[in-house]
């Protein structure tokens, strides 16, 4: 089966940050675990380099556009290559193929009549790039996100109508119960449709915003920001109005957006009738999360100094315990905090469960048994049952588990017991002891393959975070296989070469 994975294309008018890292991080362990089923992935990011933010940092840092927009887009292309995300194509709004699809859908909504030119007096949000109601902002007026008073705003612009589909996207969301995920972001967009939705707005003159997509019916407007970015999740797969679209339905009927909360409306609201307006379905799925906050459940901010930056983790411990723990410490009911002291703990509990058990396994093997992996013939039931245990959790998750955070959570927390599990049958059995006694020969053997078995098995389901660090843990046991989806136990081959190595995950104090 072919699948197809999105995340939000990225502002380039500030600096990337932790949230950018989770969703890309998030959207490539999801393709892992598809790939790791036999799937076929094709799996997007990129940048949005329109808009009035986008001009307006422009302006200040006193660039070129062309110059601006190469280097700020730079920026979170090197940042993914760092973290080794295998993203299949990276979203440039700029670009010419993206600019002829957003020209060409809204040329064929405009000839369906369904957009029109009006005045408009409204409050308007530079940060969000969006018009507000008086109920959208907080008890000071101000946008909840910015924190700042939207300007009263007075212009003519070009709409595109929503109220018409909104009982159509309540029946829609009614009836597809797994579309949004976590199911209680579903009911917080029924609450944004339990009342008339307004026009959208989908211009902006040039006279205010120059930085964007001019409409193909009028050039003295550009478009609005979202309706130019949402669209690319089509241009990148090869939409067009007219003509062959095979291609695009192969990769578009299993689709998923990876998003965080703030942009659900945009993403659950108006692109659906957008693209109901296109005649194309909605994704499959909306992965939504929530927000990171610094320790102490503060929001992070430059302002205070509590903002996470991924390279000095990166430069810290490496990309691969970053990845597992923000995959592994967001909440399925909420927001979830970061500091670089969470961060160290999550990599001492890496360290402590997998790391040091890998390690005292092939050193004592190294001093008793030359190395080779050895006899499984006397494997004691308690044994087989550890085996049979971690290789029918990995296969449930990785058979049965649906794309979704919980599936990704469920996988990791399963890791991290899984190590605490082999570690505490390693401490019972004493193998240290049993290598000493002659007479205990047989099952000093059992005790160490089933350690070292246990170790395979965990290396194969840690492979969408850490697939370094999983094909570490392969190698040092002799095992050099593709890595697939099959948890079956005991098949580590008897009188396989092991490798000490160095350590998975070093002291970083």
């Amino acid at each position: 089966m072919k699948k197809y994975i999105t995340t939000p294309i990225y502002y380039i008018n500030g600096a990337p940050h932790v949230g950018h890292a989770f969703t890309t991080i998030l959207g490539d362990v999801l393709k892992k675990i598809d790939q790791m089923r036999g799937n076929e992935v094709f799996y997007t990011t990129g940048t949005d380099e329109h808009g009035q933010k986008n001009q307006s940092s422009c302006q200040e840092c006193g660039l070129s556009i062309q110059d601006f927009i190469a280097q700020r887009s730079a920026n979170f292309q090197k940042l993914f290559d760092a973290m080794n995300i295998d993203y299949d194509f990276f979203v440039h709004t700029s670009s010419s193929q993206h600019k002829d699809v957003v020209r060409d859908a809204l040329d064929f909504i405009y000839k369906k009549g369904l957009i029109k030119k009006k005045s408009y007096e409204g409050l308007y949000c530079e940060g969000c790039e969006q018009f507000k109601k008086p109920s959208d902002l907080d008890e000071h007026g101000n946008c909840p996100d910015h924190q700042k008073a939207p300007k009263l705003i007075t212009e003519e612009n070009y709409f595109f109508p929503l109220e018409q589909d909104r009982q159509w996207l309540i029946d829609y969301i009614n009836t597809h119960p797994d579309w949004i995920k976590p199911k209680r972001f579903a009911k917080e967009v029924l609450g944004m449709l339990s009342e008339p939705l307004d026009d959208l707005c989908i211009s902006r003159p040039k006279s205010r915003v120059w930085l964007g997509v001019d409409l193909p019916f009028d050039n003295d407007f550009v478009t609005y920001i979202w309706f130019d970015a949402l669209l690319n999740y089509i241009s990148s797969i090869g939409w067009k109005s007219d003509g062959d679209n095979s291609a695009f339905h192969a990769l578009w009927d299993n689709s998923t957006h990876l998003l965080a909360k703030d942009i659900l409306k945009t993403h659950a609201v108006y692109w659906p009738i957008m693209l109901k307006a296109l005649g194309i379905n909605p994704p499959q799925h909306l992965i939504v999360h929530g927000y990171w906050l610094g320790e102490g459940g503060v929001k992070m901010s430059k302002s205070l100094g509590n903002v996470v930056d991924p390279y000095e983790v990166m430069n810290l411990m490496g990309i691969e315990p970053l990845r597992f723990y923000l995959c592994n410490a967001m909440s399925l009911s909420g927001d979830a905090q970061i500091s670089l002291d969470l961060l160290k703990q999550g990599y001492k509990q890496l360290a402590n469960n997998i790391g040091n058990l890998q390690m005292r396994v092939l050193k004592m093997i190294a001093k008793n048994l030359d190395g080779l992996v050895p006899s499984n013939a006397s494997l004691l039931a308690e044994d087989k049952a550890l085996l049979e245990n971690l290789a029918n959790t990995f296969t449930r998750i990785y058979k049965y588990g649906e794309h979704s955070l919980e599936l990704v959570n469920e996988l990791s927390t399963e890791i991290l017991k899984a190590g605490d599990a082999v570690n505490a049958y390693f401490a019972a059995n004493t193998p240290w002891i049993l290598a000493k006694d002659e007479s205990q020969r047989e099952r000093y053997e059992a005790v160490i393959y089933t350690t070292l078995d246990a170790l395979r098995l965990i290396a194969l389901a840690v492979y969408p975070f850490m697939p370094i660090t999983s094909e570490k843990i392969l190698a040092s046991l002799g095992v050099h296989d593709s890595i697939k989806a099959e948890f079956l136990p005991m098949k580590l081959p008897v009188q396989a070469q092991t490798v000490v190595g160095e350590p998975l995950f070093p002291f970083i104090g």
